[in-house]
């Protein structure tokens, strides 16, 4: 029963890929994605993408809520390009982004996931591609609430950021030990930097959130390849607001 959301979850993705397979082959989908200007078109389009990295890359978009998408963007479009990124959790986001900033760090956990995306990153000049595993420990020092991460530490995962150093414009959380990576981020993070903090109504993160001093903006609603409503949240130094 422990596998059962996981079945439940890889069966429907895997009927939504085959489906958006079949209506493109029979010319009712087409083979580019609308533009993300028509939101709903392009959601649907995106059901036919879910939990296939290099598919949702083709969309054009990062995994956060559309509502997100937008403001971040703005954002980074008055920075024009300046702007340096760490990011807890690659994928779709960092190409996104590699389009919009000079620099990116971005660490992944997961090295076979690594080994599917890093040789699609290694074309990006502007990113540099970290792998950092979690450590077995009966004890861990930063751990994981995700599923199957029990007796795994995530602390130098975590310290990544403490690693590569200096201050970040932005900084994404959308990986593992979100509360961890929160923690990390803060003494990392300009004066008018800005924190993207995704899938932020889940209980487990609303406590480090609401504890960290930050202002938050949440923007809540259709995030793409997701057949329900999602929140991603912008953190900001209270300073600023």
């Amino acid at each position: 029963m422990g596998n059962l959301p996981y079945l439940v979850k890889s069966t429907y993705a895997k009927a939504m890929r085959a489906s958006g397979r079949l209506l493109t082959r029979a010319r009712v989908l087409s083979a580019e994605p609308p533009e993300r200007s028509h939101r709903l078109k392009h959601w649907a389009y995106s059901l036919t993408r879910v939990h296939d990295s290099l598919a949702i890359v083709e969309l054009g978009v990062p995994w956060w809520t559309y509502d997100a998408i937008d403001h971040i963007e703005r954002l980074l479009t008055a920075r024009d390009g300046d702007v340096r990124v760490f990011e807890y959790g690659s994928g779709a986001s960092t190409f996104w982004l590699a389009d919009r900033a000079r620099e990116i760090h971005s660490v992944e956990h997961h090295v076979g996931f690594a080994e599917t995306i890093g040789p699609e990153l290694a074309t990006l000049d502007n990113v540099t591609f970290h792998v950092v595993e979690p450590s077995p420990s009966q004890h861990p020092a930063i751990g994981s609430s995700k599923s199957g991460n029990a007796g795994l530490d995530f602390k130098a995962y975590v310290a990544t950021i403490d690693t590569v150093g200096g201050l970040f414009d932005v900084v994404v959380i959308d990986g593992r030990a979100r509360a961890g990576c929160l923690e990390a981020a803060i003494s990392h993070l300009a004066d008018d930097g800005i924190i993207v903090f995704d899938n932020s109504r889940r209980r487990r993160y609303r406590t480090a959130i609401e504890r960290s001093g930050l202002h938050e903006s949440r923007f809540k609603g259709l995030t793409p390849t997701l057949p329900y409503p999602e929140q991603t949240s912008v953190l900001t130094n209270a300073a600023r607001n």
